[in-house]
């Protein structure tokens, strides 16, 4: 190997993940509890969408769903996008700009085994790990939010 970083030396192993069918304020507990903003949203194992404390609040209690009865399915992002964790770190920040995300799901083998975050990137050592998040960072900022 080359000595190039790839999304597994980054990512934040054994993420926190959820239901579809659980409710949101089932998730916003969560995300409390394990002090995040985000999570990985499976259906029968398998990752099916991402949500966010902000999708809570736009997509659900600003619509004036109940908290106790609307699934996370109705109120989370469905298109997400991946990488594996071989992938190399610069292509994993070039998917990150290139689809406006904070967060990048890390799979492998159909299974979630780890998410990156611009937290991430900001912590790993090195200069071009810092540079890499202030990139996503701008890049998403002129981005068009997803809601």
């Amino acid at each position: 190997m080359s000595g190039r970083l790839s999304a597994g030396d980054v990512m934040t192993g054994d993420p926190v993940t959820i239901e579809a069918t659980d409710s949101i304020v089932h998730a916003a507990r969560l995300m409390r509890d394990h002090d995040i903003g985000d999570l990985l949203v499976a259906d029968r194992g398998h990752l099916v969408g991402i949500v966010t404390d902000r999708d809570i609040v736009i997509r659900g209690i600003a619509e004036s769903r109940g908290v106790e009865t609307t699934h996370v399915g109705e109120v989370c992002s469905r298109d997400v996008v991946t990488v594996a964790p071989d992938d190399d770190l610069e292509q994993v920040v070039a998917i990150m700009c290139e689809h406006a995300v904070r967060r990048m799901p890390v799979v492998e083998a159909g299974r979630v085994v780890g998410v990156i975050s611009l937290g991430d990137l900001a912590q790993e050592d090195g200069e071009l790990a810092l540079t890499d998040a202030k990139s996503v960072l701008t890049e998403i900022s002129l981005a068009r939010p997803n809601h």
